[in-house]
């Protein structure tokens, strides 16, 4: 075996002159141990809750969206379309025309965000998994229907028992220029039944109307024009290839953005966060490791004269040190593992049977217990700060053996 770990092996488990240093080595072992399964447990929960989070996002947001660099609204041509519907790797195509209107059931109104989709669009989002209330469905040419959000649901007071009764949607009409104050000759106005309620994430709920395409045409005054392609990819598909034939297709007049850049601001804030609470959590465990520094210290106290008999036998400094880096690296070590194991089998238990409960377990989340999930890539960067923390806190009493044992003094310590 490696003999400077042979012999910090043996100072960790031998029993101490004074017992007070086993206390404070096991002290620091289970102060390792805490920080480290603490730093595990948080790191899983956060990843949980960033998974959940984008999760929701996705499932509204297409895996790649076609705009117009400039302006608001873009005209394909059925070649072009063709072209696009082609390319390997796509599912679905949904054209999409987007616009801010006023919504009115009975005496209350709201401002909302008409989404006008074509009718792949309820093959390629999976809203049924996030209805509320009533069906996922637009209806048909003869009678258009709508789905709503959570939130808009609640500001226009529209319960189940009500959706035979038809909103109305408003918006100005883009041919008149001048207001008169005439509802009818200032708005285009809509009746269109509400079909369902859904609930993804509260950006979408207090705004979303989705309606279908010719409607929201009809209400905007256009023929075939549209805001955005949506389009959804087969599983394993190369996103940059498709990127790529779209933009050869499309021209330089269009961005396509994958989901990471239509959520770009959402993805820095939750790697800023759990870049955050891992130094946050980290300067914990540096806290913990401290109490290396007097562990170590009075070990070296307790082994000066094993000290000076190496010294005497010819083990250079560069050896003697290395027994004590071996020593607190040992611990750190220690502590570590088992801060992994724990942590790991506790956030393990949580994301397989999810034993604690968000608000008690009463149902009123979309998540019945605290997200959580492990990711080994967690456990490599917790290991790697264990190490490092504890060699560097080992680096300090370490330092102090040449100054203190390794000098002349040797040989009236052996006299001793």
């Amino acid at each position: 075996m490696f003999f400077p770990l042979f012999i910090a092996r043996r100072y960790l488990i031998a029993k101490k002159s004074h017992n007070i240093i086993n206390i404070i080595t096991l002290i620091s072992v289970i102060g390792v141990m805490i920080a480290t399964g603490g730093l595990i447990i948080v790191l899983s929960v956060f990843n949980g809750f960033e998974g959940l989070v984008l999760g929701l996002f996705n499932s509204f947001n297409p895996d790649l969206k076609v705009t117009v660099a400039e302006g608001k609204t873009f005209t394909l041509s059925p070649e072009e379309m063709q072209k696009i519907k082609q390319l390997p790797g796509i599912n679905y195509v949904v054209e999409t025309l987007e616009e801010t209107a006023l919504a009115r059931f009975g005496d209350r109104q709201h401002i909302v965000k008409m989404k006008g989709v074509s009718d792949d669009f309820t093959e390629m989002t999976p809203l049924d998994d996030f209805m509320l209330n009533g069906h996922y469905t637009l209806g048909s040419d003869q009678r258009p229907a709508s789905v709503i959000g959570a939130g808009v649901a609640y500001y226009l007071g529209i319960y189940p028992e009500e959706f035979a009764v038809p909103m109305s949607l408003y918006l100005p009409k883009r041919t008149r220029k001048v207001l008169t104050g005439l509802p009818d000759q200032t708005f285009n106005n809509r009746q269109v039944h509400v079909a369902g309620v859904f609930a993804i994430q509260q950006e979408f709920d207090m705004s979303h109307v989705i309606v279908p395409v010719a409607l929201a045409r009809e209400l905007l005054e256009f023929e075939d024009e549209t805001s955005a392609l949506e389009i959804g990819l087969q599983r394993g598909t190369n996103i940059a290839f498709v990127i790529k034939s779209l933009q050869n297709i499309l021209g330089s007049g269009f961005v396509i953005k994958d989901r990471y850049e239509q959520q770009v601001t959402l993805y820095r804030v939750m790697k800023s966060e759990k870049w955050a609470i891992y130094f946050i959590l980290t300067f914990i465990l540096v806290i913990a490791a401290f109490n290396m520094v007097g562990s170590l210290s009075m070990l070296i106290i307790d082994k000066k004269k094993d000290i000076a008999v190496l010294w005497s036998l010819g083990a250079g400094k560069p050896l003697i040190k290395r027994i004590f880096y071996a020593e607190g690296l040992l611990i750190s070590l220690s502590g570590g593992l088992l801060g992994l194991i724990l942590g790991g089998l506790t956030a393990i238990l949580q994301q397989e049977f999810g034993l604690l409960k968000l608000g008690g377990g009463e149902g009123s989340y979309i998540v019945d217990a605290y997200p959580v999930q492990v990711q080994l890539t967690d456990f490599l960067m917790v290991m790697a700060t264990v190490i490092l923390i504890g060699l560097a806190t080992t680096w300090y009493p370490v330092r102090q053996i040449s100054r203190k044992y390794l000098s002349g003094r040797m040989n009236y310590l052996l006299m001793r």
